[in-house]
């Protein structure tokens, strides 16, 4: 009943002119003023805005500023290899690169905190510093993981001279070399992975010629032999041993 009667407001509000709403609930639209020291001030309503637009843009911001996109890269090559292509599901691989992101990314997030965050809710700086305070530590993490080369390249695209110092790097360039260089970093991971499954799947392939059971789906026989080795080496930690310290420069 409760969500009928919401519907129902929010379809009349719709339906209203957008001044007209806004002026019946009261909520400015846009409100600047400025500060006497020459700066401006946004109202509210506008700041909630841009916080939701903001809000939009974190899982763009997990994906590629982050060692998410290298783990889940990998997941799902080690699941292509071993044969089964729904199991693990893709919420479950989802899952797991998330909370081994947030394990790895502990430092920088824990950094974040103390260095911007807290100093912000404290009042002891503004907006503007928060964001530069925030963006030191991701940035350093980037870059670790960056390849010079990489770095290089985009700077040439960019029509950028070299740079003085790696702090020097711009955002618009260090972001899609850290992209750059983490796929290339997670297909060499996954292509390690996949050598002892192929050699699996070749022996098993062999076998079968050699017998003339040349109608009998290799992948068919070869599965409970790679899942059967996967788990006897201890797969899962020794992957996820792995990924945490390829993060570790």
């Amino acid at each position: 009943m409760r969500g009928l009667i919401s519907l129902v407001v929010l379809i009349g509000l719709m339906g209203l002119p957008a001044g007209q709403a806004l002026a019946q609930v009261g909520i400015p639209l846009l409100s600047v003023e400025q500060d006497p020291g020459g700066g401006q001030t946004y109202s509210v309503t506008l700041q909630i805005l841009i916080l939701m637009t903001l809000m939009s843009l974190l899982p763009a911001a997990l994906i590629m500023l982050t060692s998410f996109t290298r783990i889940i890269i990998v997941l799902g090559i080690l699941r292509q290899g071993i044969g089964t292509t729904q199991t693990p599901s893709n919420q479950i691989l989802i899952g797991l690169a998330l909370f081994l992101t947030l394990f790895i990314m502990a430092p920088v997030f824990q950094a974040v905190n103390e260095e911007a965050i807290q100093p912000f809710m404290a009042e002891e700086i503004d907006q503007e510093e928060l964001v530069q305070r925030a963006w030191i530590p991701l940035r350093d993490f980037m870059l670790e993981q960056t390849r010079e080369t990489d770095i290089s390249m985009f700077a040439r695209i960019a029509g950028h001279d070299s740079f003085e110092t790696p702090q020097d790097v711009p955002f618009s360039i260090l972001v899609p070399s850290f992209i750059t260089s983490e796929l290339k970093t997670a297909f060499q991971i996954g292509f390690l992975i996949l050598i002892p499954f192929l050699i699996i799947d070749l022996v098993v392939a062999s076998v079968l010629m050699s017998m003339g059971m040349m109608m009998l789906s290799p992948l068919i026989i070869s599965l409970p032999f790679k899942i059967m080795l996967f788990v006897l080496v201890d797969g899962w930690a020794m992957i996820m041993s792995t990924l945490a310290t390829s993060f570790i420069v």
